[in-house]
């Protein structure tokens, strides 16, 4: 089958474009799934440039979790037609068009938090083919969303879902978003906006207009001079900011904490501006405000997920399409930050 293979960290050329890989085998609980469509993550490009770092030595390469095991086919955002079930499996499952939770649990409880992720701990979706375990699927037959907007969906809502869940962000509170037009930050603007939050989103000033479209409120142009941007933030949020969620890191957490209110919460999932931070900690302290660290989601939190793509309740952005073979041309663009919203490979 065609395949897209990581072979090693490093640049482009440690993802290797193959055609003669094996089809995996199904072994028990398991089944094959005909891959229609993935997307791309900022967790695929860390990953293969092992980027993420090891306790104590920031510059290490490793993946999230940390050593990674070559080579690996990468992407944890699957849709796609259950094709082969093992003996243990309903036949019901097989022809199905399904969505892919692509973590991997501490046990097996509903809040168990994810210690692994297809594409990283296990072989993922770009490929023609991919092995999960049946208890993945989420069948999507009824679902009036594309292939490649189910596939848009995993990693990137699932992880903006576990955000503002752990955030316990409500209807009626101000929510401020950084990285507001990736993946993740767009999903957060939609996500926020629907279970009726208001929503800053800090993002580039070419942006503004999509981010509005998907729900924001108002927008901020993250090129702001520090101070200016401290007074924008405190004018659309007087009585301070109920939460922020933040994707980026960098220089944030220093210039914004002073806009939070008593009692607020930061929850963060990604670094993308910089993953060693200075802020003030009696800032912290002294105003009783919560900083979370948020990875990925529950199967609680997928599930509110896998509800809304089947009825359609929430429709993400497909920003740009590529073929498989173009993957390098994908990742590219991906890394150029140019878009709104998920880029898109189909096998």
């Amino acid at each position: 089958m065609t395949a897209a293979v990581l072979v090693r960290h490093g640049g482009p050329d440690a993802l290797e474009l193959r055609t003669d890989w094996p089809v995996p085998a199904v072994g028990p609980g398991r089944v094959l799934v005909r891959v229609t469509a993935a997307a791309l993550n900022n967790t695929d490009v860390w990953t293969r440039e092992g980027a993420y770092g090891l306790p104590g030595r920031p510059e290490a390469e490793a993946g999230w979790r940390g050593p990674l095991d070559f080579p690996r086919i990468q992407g944890g955002d699957i849709a796609g037609v259950v094709a082969a079930v093992a003996e243990d499996v309903s036949e019901e499952w097989t022809g199905r068009r399904v969505m892919v939770d692509p973590a991997f649990y501490a046990d097996e409880h509903e809040d168990a938090p994810p210690v692994g992720l297809l594409g990283s701990e296990a072989d993922g979706g770009f490929a023609a083919y991919v092995a999960v375990e049946a208890a993945r699927l989420h069948d999507m037959s009824a679902s009036p969303l594309s292939d490649e907007e189910l596939a848009a969906l995993p990693v990137a809502y699932g992880t903006a879902m576990g955000m503002l869940e752990r955030a316990r962000l409500r209807g009626g509170e101000t929510v401020l978003v950084t990285g507001a037009s990736g993946g993740v930050g767009l999903a957060l603007v939609q996500l926020a906006a629907a279970r009726g939050a208001r929503v800053l989103a800090l993002t580039s000033g070419s942006k503004a207009a999509e981010l509005r479209d998907a729900g924001a409120l108002a927008t901020l142009d993250r090129d702001t001079d520090p101070d200016e941007l401290v007074r924008q933030v405190r004018a659309l949020a007087p009585e301070g900011l109920d939460a922020v969620a933040d994707v980026a890191g960098g220089p944030w957490p220093e210039r914004l904490l002073p806009t939070l209110r008593e009692g607020a919460r930061w929850v963060i999932a990604g670094a993308v501006a910089g993953p060693v931070v200075r802020f003030d900690l009696r800032r912290l302290y002294l105003h009783n405000l919560s900083l979370i660290g948020s990875s990925m989601h529950t199967r609680a939190h997928f599930a509110v997920l896998t509800e809304l793509a089947a009825t359609g309740g929430i429709r993400p952005r497909v920003a740009a399409r590529f073929p498989l073979g173009e993957l390098h041309a994908a990742q590219a663009e991906f890394r150029r930050g140019a878009h709104v919203g998920k880029i898109v490979v189909v096998p």
